[in-house]
C-alpha cells in the first residue's frame, strides 16, 4: 500500500474515533438540557396561545381572537402611557445606579481601616426583601407620619407635611430614587469584581510616569471596568424593567395610573381587571422588548471595546 493511501485510511480511522468523543459532552448535558428547554418553553407557549384567545377571568379559554388582544392593548391609552414611563423608569433607574456604583465601587476598592465594615453597610441592602424595603419607604414618605416629612419639618426646609406619594408628578420620581438605592448593592458587588481583577502595577507605573489621578481613571480604570459595566448595565435592564414590587407596593400604580410601569399594568390587566388574554398579550410585548434590547446591546459592544478610552 502506498503512503498516501495509508495516510487517508489513518485519518479515515482517527475521524470515526473522534466523533463519538466529540458527541460524548453533548450526550452529557441532553437531559438537563431538554429539561431548560422545557421549562423556557412551556411558558412561552402558554402565554402566546392566551394572547392568541379570549380568556375568561378564571382562566377558561374561550375562541380564537387572533391579533385583537394586541389590538386592544395598544388602544389604550393606559398602556402607552405605561410604555413610555417603563422606558423613562429604566433609564432613569440603571443610569442613575451606575452613575453613583462607580465611585462607590472605587472608594470601597482602596485599602482603608474598616473597609470591611463599609462593604457590609453598602451590601445590606441586598439581603433585605425588595417588597419589604418598598414597605419600609412607603411607611418613611406617607403624608403624616413619615420619616421624611417629620425630618424634613425639623430641618425647616418645609413648612407643612408633603404628600409624596399622593401626586404622580412626585410619586414617580420617588420610586425612581428608591429603585436606584435598591439596585446600588448589586452593581457595586459586579463593579467590586472587576475591580479586583485589575493589576494594580500599572498604576504604580502610572504614577511613576506623572499620570493625575483623573487620568488615571480615565485612561485606566474606566478601560479596564468596560466589560464589567456593560454586564451590569445588561443584568439592571433587565431586572429594573421587570421590577414590581417598588412601585406596586408604594403606589399600586397609582394616582390615577400615573405611576403604572408595564409590569404593574400587566398585574392589574391580569388579576384585577380579569383579562388574562390581553395580560399575556403585554408580556409578549414586554418579552420582545427585552430580547431585542438585549440582542442590540450585545451586538453593539464588540465595535466598542476596540474604540480608545
Amino acid at each position: 500500500m502506498s503512503s498516501n493511501a495509508q495516510a487517508t485510511v489513518d485519518r479515515a480511522r482517527m475521524s470515526r474515533s473522534i466523533a463519538p468523543r466529540a458527541a460524548a459532552p453533548w450526550w452529557l448535558i441532553a437531559p438537563s438540557l431538554i429539561l431548560a428547554l422545557f421549562i423556557i418553553s412551556y411558558p412561552i407557549f402558554n402565554i402566546v396561545y392566551q394572547s392568541l384567545h379570549d380568556v375568561s377571568r378564571f382562566g377558561a379559554i374561550r375562541d380564537f381572537t387572533g391579533l385583537k388582544n394586541f389590538y386592544t392593548v395598544f388602544a389604550d391609552p393606559v398602556f402607552l402611557d405605561s410604555l413610555r414611563r417603563t422606558i423613562v423608569w429604566t433609564a432613569c433607574v440603571v443610569g442613575g445606579t451606575i452613575i453613583i456604583s462607580v465611585p462607590v465601587a472605587l472608594v470601597l476598592n482602596q485599602d482603608f481601616h474598616g473597609r470591611g465594615i463599609a462593604r457590609t453597610i453598602v451590601m445590606l441592602p441586598w439581603s433585605v426583601s425588595l417588597t419589604m424595603t418598598a414597605v419600609v419607604w412607603r411607611w418613611a414618605f406617607n403624608d403624616d407620619y413619615g420619616m421624611v416629612n417629620v425630618t424634613l419639618q425639623r430641618l425647616g426646609l418645609i413648612g407643612g407635611p408633603i404628600h409624596w406619594l399622593a401626586t404622580p408628578e412626585l410619586a414617580f420620581p420617588v420610586e425612581i430614587a428608591v429603585g436606584i438605592l435598591v439596585s446600588i448593592p448589586f452593581t457595586v458587588t459586579i463593579l467590586l469584581g472587576g475591580l479586583s481583577s485589575v493589576p494594580g502595577d500599572i498604576y504604580e507605573a502610572a504614577r511613576i510616569d506623572g499620570a493625575s489621578a483623573w487620568q488615571q481613571f480615565r485612561q485606566l480604570t474606566l478601560p479596564l471596568l468596560r466589560p464589567f459595566v456593560n454586564m451590569a448595565i445588561l443584568l439592571n435592564v433587565i431586572y429594573v424593567f421587570n421590577s414590581f414590587p417598588i412601585i406596586w407596593v408604594m403606589t399600586q400604580g397609582g394616582p390615577d395610573n400615573g405611576t403604572h410601569i408595564l409590569v404593574t399594568y400587566l398585574y392589574e390587566l391580569g388579576f384585577r381587571l380579569g383579562r388574562p388574554g390581553q395580560a399575556a398579550a403585554v408580556s409578549l410585548i414586554m418579552l420582545v422588548m427585552l430580547f431585542v434590547f438585549s440582542v442590540l446591546y450585545l451586538r453593539i459592544q464588540p465595535s466598542k471595546e476596540g474604540e480608545p478610552a
